[in-house]
């Protein structure tokens, strides 16, 4: 059963690189939603245009581009990865009959959580995180946004309450970051971690003080 990864609007685009390809590193199938809003902000961070037509040569030009912007810095297969346009409400993952292992949502922007926690389903993303919340699947949402109003963080209570692990982008500076690309496996790491996935892209704390200037694990 395939894992489904939403990426949504909010900026961040590395952040769900680094999660895709560690889902594939792991040996997990993907189911991919890729939100309008995202495809601008994917433009302006990478100047990639993703098209549902050439999604895969779009996907695997994105998958390999490092965090500082240097492309054909990982090798990429996307032969795990099924893709389904936003705007199709008739997908797979829109039905609870639909298997899957639960449902990855990162970056996930404010009105991404707004809609998530309001029961909305205005394009594939939102309701397949609903189909995930009602199948009891588990649903991790890395909201990525500063500062947070209320309105947010009620969302993000309910979120909590309906089951949801939210996780926000926050990189922690422990495990020896050198590295923009570091920091990002941080975040990367820690939505995995969540989900119960098993991945090698940060170095765990493991109590002794001091570790953060030693090199950090490959």
């Amino acid at each position: 059963m395939p894992w489904i990864v939403g990426v949504s609007g909010a900026s961040g685009t590395p952040y769900a690189a680094a999660v895709l390809r560690a889902l594939l590193d792991a040996g997990e199938c993907v189911d991919l939603v890729v939100s309008r809003a995202s495809r601008l902000t994917l433009l302006d961070e990478t100047g990639i245009a993703f098209r549902d037509a050439h999604w895969r040569d779009d996907l695997r030009e994105w998958l390999a581009r490092g965090a500082d912007g240097k492309p054909e810095s990982f090798p990429v297969d996307i032969g795990r990865v099924r893709y389904w346009a936003a705007g199709d409400l008739a997908a797979g993952p829109s039905s609870g009959s639909y298997p899957a292992k639960g449902m990855l949502i990162v970056p996930a922007s404010t009105a991404c959580v707004a809609g998530v926690a309001l029961g909305l389903s205005k394009d594939l993303l939102q309701r397949a995180a609903g189909v995930t919340l009602k199948e009891r699947r588990p649903l991790v949402v890395a909201v990525r946004e500063a500062p947070l109003g209320g309105q947010t963080l009620r969302h993000l209570v309910a979120l909590d309450d309906a089951g949801a692990s939210v996780v926000p982008a926050s990189p922690g500076f422990y495990a020896g970051a050198t590295h923009i690309q570091d920091l990002v496996d941080f975040v990367a790491g820690r939505v995995l971690d969540a989900a119960g996935v098993n991945h090698r892209l940060y170095r765990r704390w493991k109590g002794e003080l001091g570790q953060g200037g030693a090199t950090p694990a490959t």
